[in-house]
């Protein structure tokens, strides 16, 4: 038996949630139309610059025949959609939906990866997702990004070196994941904030509190 705020609690009193649980499930059934819609915008928009860089990847793969791993310092803007799709709607959930849905257009429109890109897409949402959760869906700085989008980094980071990268030396594959985690922090994690911002100061954010930068 033990006493939480000056009740006592036992093994017939359920315990109630915190404040910042409860804070975090209202955020959670506060969903709006506009959210969903907006997020489906967000997922369509970036989807078609992921099929976009699918190409820039095929095309820049000749210039980093002697060093490899080099060629992750583009790999970043894949790792976009969910820190911004988090920082516009601030809604848990957000991040893993706008996810899900850039990898799922870039799929239909074609990619060299086949389905696995909406697997990917599902995990390098989820990882920015608990970011966010971290803060309790209250802290949207320039620091927070930064941090989701280098955790988003690494699933690829571990991923692509025992899928695609089990040839190279070791070396070769610890390099290669710390570009791409910084890559995603320098593209997906300054680049959405800096896209929050300028879209806030553009009016383009008036339904939600991004609005205010």
């Amino acid at each position: 038996m033990s006493t939480e705020s000056g009740r006592e609690t036992g093994p017939g009193t359920a315990a109630r949630p915190t404040g910042t649980v409860q804070e975090v499930l209202a955020k959670f059934r506060s969903w709006r139309t506009v959210d969903i819609v907006v997020a489906a915008v967000i997922g369509v928009a970036v989807g078609v610059v992921f099929w976009l860089w699918n190409i820039v990847w095929s095309v820049t793969t000749p210039l980093f025949v002697a060093f490899p791993p080099g060629q992750a310092v583009v790999y970043g803007m894949w790792l976009i959609s969910g820190v911004l799709g988090g920082l516009i709607i601030r809604k848990p959930g957000a991040a893993l939906l706008t996810s899900i849905a850039a990898a799922s257009v870039s799929a239909v429109l074609g990619t060299q990866w086949g389905i696995m890109v909406v697997l990917d897409g599902a995990l390098q949402g989820l990882l920015p997702e608990l970011v966010f959760l971290a803060f309790a869906y209250r802290r949207w700085n320039m620091g927070v990004a930064v941090l989701a989008a280098a955790v988003a980094g690494l699933s690829p980071a571990i991923r692509d070196n025992i899928a695609y990268n089990v040839t190279w030396p070791i070396e070769y594959q610890l390099t290669y994941g710390v570009i791409v985690v910084l890559s995603a922090a320098a593209i997906a994690g300054v680049g959405a904030r800096l896209l929050t911002t300028a879209l806030a100061r553009a009016g383009a954010l008036a339904p939600f509190p991004s609005a205010r930068g």
